[in-house]
């Protein structure tokens, strides 16, 4: 049960939660600017939501699981993930950098940092380590040709 549980989304999820109640709750005063934090917010926010789409139309394109805690069938080199290695967490962070923007959260800012080394440690590093086991080489070839975060 756990494993469905402890999964991206729902990590995102409450650091959304965490950045929503700061802006709600303690705003501190402190501002990026409506106009430019709405614009550049939304930028994000698109941006992200369009490269977890990209990611997901390869996902079902290639036949292999999206689940992060399962093995996956094939290697995905093609499409976004000729960009880079994890586009579908790269969007979790600028969905999350763009709502905290958006919503003028400024302080939640430090929960960007901690969603990243949150990301890396429960679910890149684990499952960058699967794909190594199964795939070796070509694996190897891939983290050389692409980068992690990019």
């Amino acid at each position: 049960m756990l494993k469905w549980i402890d999964i991206p989304p729902v990590w995102l999820l409450a650091a959304l939660v965490l950045a929503w109640a700061q802006a709600r709750f303690v705003p501190m005063g402190l501002g990026f600017g409506v106009g430019v934090a709405d614009l550049l917010g939304g930028m994000l926010v698109v941006g992200g939501v369009l490269l977890i789409a990209l990611a997901v139309m390869e996902f079902r394109r290639q036949k292999t699981t999206i689940i992060p805690h399962l093995e996956a069938e094939r290697l995905i080199t093609s499409g976004i993930f000729k960009r880079t290695r994890n586009p579908i967490y790269a969007g979790d962070v600028l969905i999350l950098a763009g709502l905290i923007l958006r919503w003028d959260a400024v302080l939640s800012l430090l929960l960007v940092p901690l969603f990243v080394w949150t990301l890396e440690r429960r679910f890149i590093v684990p499952e960058e380590n699967r794909l190594r086991r199964k795939f070796r080489a070509e694996f190897a070839r891939y983290c050389n040709e692409t980068r992690r975060w990019a």
